[in-house]
């Protein structure tokens, strides 16, 4: 299947135009706004269009189309290489690919991918044999549109109906439908506007679900009965704090409704019977401020994942009885992270990490004591649960890759402890392993705590060569050392890849997560440049051979770390980069603000997270200076990073930077947070993104 590039030197009308022959150049408006009796002057404030969320204003758009016209004239000369690049990592896809199948009641369920086909169709068969039966055509649903996703993928527990969700502009406002998967029909059910997944209650007849308000928030858990309009569902919760989130999911014996809310430092859980969702709800134990927990049922006990006395967390069970009062089954510690769980007939199992890798462990409800680990032996790598619906299970589902090993999937066998290997990701175009060698050394910080760095090359690789470092560092997320076929045609060519686990993230615990958020969130930002020093100083490369990229909060990585340190990096790619930090913090009314402020700060509330977020939000710090090449994107429907963070920076860094080196602005008119949907349009992007780094760093051919 060939994808062809969009076509962006367009007006306002969608007409073509001349391709430019300057960047486009923002107009300064006079805007400033004053806080703590600090005024801050913002001349490019006019590019968030006022009537968001609709964005329709003229100049906004315009000025957006000639970002997106001058991306597409200096592109051009590279396009040669874009394609190479596409058709390559294309190649090392399996078109005609499929999921393992797993068993969920008496059906086995997968999905697959047609030779060309963007997404997937989704089948089912029963257990006692048969033949397959499509039960939903991504590719027909996404017919018409320039963006599709699906979101939520709900099969009843009789196996009679599907509940799914999609979105098609992506804004991430989901619509959900009901199909009969015995008449193969299409229910008249339709509920609007959802942001979460679909829960089945009251034996098969009901649907819990939550709404998402005019600013993208989820303060609500409902009720659709099926066969009634969307109109009359029932609401059970409501959430009064407008920085919390509401979620919902079943109990591992799926007999308890979970109505779960909560920010990124507190939680609080309520049960209520599945059967029964409108009935009386148990508050298992009331918010405290800094508290996390979730909860999960088993034959009446609680098992409660928190922590409220260590820091990496406990487990602790509770009778429904008495649901605030908590007995330690597994205690925290200081050498394992625990980060969750999951209950099973026969036995449970604890997920976490030991000294920054993934573990999985089975545990004996009836012997605490005993534990057997799943063993993995290489020095890098992530693993975890994968597909596992079923409660009474002998064998486990787990995924497993590292940035070597393709993505694997593996059946644990319960009673002997085998992995039995069910698939792993095949290569078409070919791919040797033993071609490529991984490392995960440690690099000092400033402070002298010492970050991971996992690293992927080719064994023949010239040292000191040119070397691409990605790293997120936020919101507790740790990014994995797993495979990427797209990530060879760097290393491929004689990059190193290196993956900087810095803090931030939770990678060696909660504490890693802890001294990279508020006021010690500068750690994020000096980690990433100690590692870029310190594998200069160590002989993997040379300054000014770095290429950097990082998305979301790592963009504002990507956007903090040209400021402070523009001489390390050849090019830097930033995609929907959250760097209008302080006017973001500031205002309330967008869609995630209220809930970001316990990763943040609030500003709005205080002068020292006010002067804090200042010292280092990315558009604010913009000066006078040389800047390395940079390649920034945003999504026009992106309701995380607002589309005007991106075009501001860049137009800002347009006014000041000293130097002349590439700029440029591709906004995604069509699309949202992450970018264009469908697995070949999305690889195409990221051969745009590599050929612009290869470009920039002088390896293009």
């Amino acid at each position: 299947m060939a994808f062809a590039a969009p076509a962006y030197a367009q007006n306002s009308e969608g007409n073509s135009v001349t391709s430019p022959t300057s960047p486009p150049t923002a107009e300064k408006r006079d805007y400033s706004y004053t806080h703590h009796g600090i005024t801050i002057s913002d001349p490019y404030h006019w590019l968030k269009d006022q009537s968001y969320p609709t964005i329709d204003d003229e100049d906004v758009l315009d000025h957006l189309k000639a970002e997106n016209a001058w991306f597409e004239t200096r592109m051009a000369p590279q396009q040669a290489l874009v394609d190479e690049l596409y058709e390559e990592m294309k190649a090392r896809v399996k078109e005609d690919d499929s999921t393992v199948p797993q068993r969920r009641g008496e059906w086995l369920y997968w999905s697959e991918f047609e030779e060309g086909k963007e997404y997937r169709k989704h089948y089912r068969k029963p257990v006692s044999g048969g033949d397959p039966v499509l039960i939903l055509d991504e590719n027909g649903m996404a017919e018409g549109h320039d963006y599709f996703r699906l979101g939520a993928f709900s099969i009843s527990q009789d196996g009679r109906y599907l509940a799914y969700s999609t979105d098609t502009n992506g804004s991430e406002r989901y619509t959900a439908r009901i199909k009969d998967l015995e008449t193969g029909e299409l229910l008249a059910d339709e509920i609007p506007g959802i942001r979460t997944n679909l829960t089945w209650v009251a034996n098969d007849k009901a649907l819990v679900y939550g709404e998402a308000n005019e600013n993208w928030r989820t303060l609500n858990a409902k009720v659709h009965y099926l066969g009634t309009p969307a109109s009359e569902d029932i609401e059970i919760y409501t959430e009064a704090d407008e920085s919390f989130g509401v979620g919902t999911g079943l109990s591992a014996q799926e007999d308890w409704l979970i109505i779960g809310t909560g920010d990124n430092e507190t939680s609080e859980v309520r049960l209520v019977r599945a059967d029964d969702p409108t009935g009386e709800q148990i508050l298992v134990s009331p918010r405290i401020k800094g508290r996390e927990y979730d909860v999960d049922v088993r034959d009446g006990t609680l098992y409660i994942h928190t922590n409220d006395d260590h820091v990496n967390f406990r487990l602790a069970t509770a009778s429904l009885d008495n649901p605030g009062d908590w007995t330690t089954l597994i205690a925290g510690s200081d050498e394992f992270y625990l980060d969750g769980f999951e209950l099973f007939k026969d036995f449970y199992v604890t997920e976490g990490r030991l000294r920054g890798l993934d573990q999985i462990q089975l545990r004996s409800y009836a012997d605490p004591n005993l534990v057997k680990p799943v063993a993995f032996t290489e020095a890098s790598f992530s693993t975890g649960l994968s597909n596992n619906p079923e409660y009474d299970q002998d064998r486990l589902r787990l995924s497993y890759a590292s940035m070597v090993t393709p993505d694997s999937v593996y059946d644990y066998h319960v009673a002997t402890g085998e992995l039995e290997l069910l698939k792993q990701q095949e290569i078409p175009s070919g791919y040797d392993p033993n071609l490529y060698e991984v490392e995960r050394i440690e690099i000092a910080a400033r402070d002298g705590t010492m970050i991971p760095v996992s690293i992927v090359s080719r064994k023949d690789r010239e040292q000191g060569g040119p070397l691409h470092l990605y790293a997120y560092g936020a919101y507790g997320f740790a990014y994995p050392p797993s495979f990427s076929t797209t990530r060879l045609s760097l290393v491929d060519r004689g990059y190193a890849f290196a993956i900087a686990h810095i803090r931030g993230g939770d990678d060696l615990g909660r504490n890693w997560y802890l001294q990279g958020k508020l006021n010690e969130r500068t750690n994020t930002f000096n980690d990433f440049v100690d590692v870029a020093k310190g594998l200069i100083a160590k002989g993997y490369t040379q300054q000014g051979k770095i290429s950097a990229s990082g998305g979301s909060a790592g963009g504002e990585l990507m956007g903090v770390v040209v400021n402070t340190n523009p001489e390390l990096w050849g090019a830097v790619v930033a995609h929907v980069p959250f760097v209008d930090v302080l006017s973001t913090m500031l205002d309330k009314d967008l869609p995630l603000t209220p809930g970001e402020w316990p990763e943040w700060g609030n500003p709005i509330e205080s002068k020292q997270a006010f002067a804090y977020i200042l010292s280092y939000s990315p558009y604010d710090q913009v000066v006078a200076q040389d800047y390395p090449p940079l390649l920034v994107t945003a999504g026009l429907n992106d309701p995380r990073v607002t589309y005007w963070e991106p075009a501001k920076w860049v137009a800002k860094l347009r006014e000041l930077k000293t130097d002349d080196n590439e700029l440029l602005l591709k906004t995604n008119m069509g699309a949202g947070h992450g970018g264009k949907s469908g697995r070949f349009a999305s690889i195409y992007e990221v051969a745009e993104e590599y050929a612009f780094i290869l470009w920039q760093m002088g390896e293009a051919d």
